[in-house]
């Protein structure tokens, strides 16, 4: 079971909106450098719904030809169509991912009934571990933890990314999925309470800019030194709350600009943020001690 620190990648772009393949492949080698334990590429905080097919399917491929097994790679291959996520999750499957992030399907809007054989349709399809991403505040549907029990029966279904935010959630996660259903915290605010109601870690935004700090957190908080995670999350409470001021990834993107990591390019519809973000963002990262 992969526990810890799990980072959602921004997909680096130049300024002309080009997929960026080196400061991706630069940007993966420093992830793992720092200590995160997961990779989690082309899912919201890629801007996977602005990726065109084939620039999706390359992210995900540069990133396990970088990760080399050094740490897991869970591709996003998610979609509104079930094809087109069966699609890109038979893709992550060849090029070597370890696992896949599936997200509820958005807009369309679908049943209880509707989200149960989405899964289960891919979940039959492809032999790949499936986590789950339930985010109804980007999907409009909540997926029940009595449709993700059902589906929790499924070999290839091991777990949630829980983006509700609410710290009830994983315990009656727990009793329909069972103790061995892999649970994450979808929300960085959230990520030690997450733990403390029994999750398994946390698939973060902040880590994209904060990568240490978040892997020593987790690793912290796993040796039972709790007091001293807490005070780590303390130090990024306003981190989290600049990078979440406006549409994500829009501030992390321009936080990761201001470490070099990429150039802070977010295609349309969103736009970049504005000048009263950016300063949030500035000083948050000085106090967290990103910028000098």
């Amino acid at each position: 079971m992969l526990k810890g620190s799990l980072v959602a990648l921004i997909t680096p772009m130049r300024a002309d909106g080009s997929l960026d393949e080196k400061k991706l492949a630069e940007f993966v080698e420093w992830q793992i450098a720092e200590g995160t334990d997961g990779l989690v590429p082309t899912g919201t905080t890629g801007e996977s719904p602005t990726l065109t097919h084939e620039e999706h399917k390359r992210v995900v491929e540069i990133t396990v030809e970088v990760a080399n097994g050094r740490v897991p790679v869970i591709a996003g291959t998610g979609s509104n169509a079930t094809a087109e996520a069966l699609d890109f999750t038979r893709h992550a499957k060849k090029a070597g991912a370890d696992q896949v992030l599936i997200v509820t399907p958005y807009y369309n809007k679908p049943t209880q009934e509707g989200m149960y054989l989405h899964f289960s349709t891919i979940a039959d399809a492809v032999d790949i571990p499936i986590i789950i991403y339930n985010i109804p505040p980007r999907s409009v549907v909540d997926m029940t933890p009595e449709t993700m029990g059902r589906l929790a029966q499924h070999k290839n279904i091991i777990g949630v990314k829980d983006a509700t935010a609410n710290l009830v959630r994983p315990y009656h996660t727990r009793r329909a999925c069972g103790a061995d259903f892999v649970q994450y915290s979808g929300e960085d605010h959230t990520a030690l309470a997450f733990l403390a109601a029994g999750g398994h870690g946390c698939i973060s935004v902040t880590g994209n800019i904060a990568p240490r700090l978040i892997s020593t957190m987790h690793k912290l908080w796993q040796d039972g030194k709790i007091a001293e995670a807490m005070a780590i999350q303390e130090r990024l409470t306003p981190l989290h709350d600049a990078l979440f001021s406006e549409t994500s990834p829009g501030p992390v993107k321009y936080a990761a600009s201001l470490l070099g990591i990429s150039d802070e390019k977010i295609r349309l519809p969103l736009a970049p943020p504005g000048e009263a973000t950016r300063a949030r963002v500035r000083d948050a990262m000085a106090h967290a001690g990103l910028l000098n």
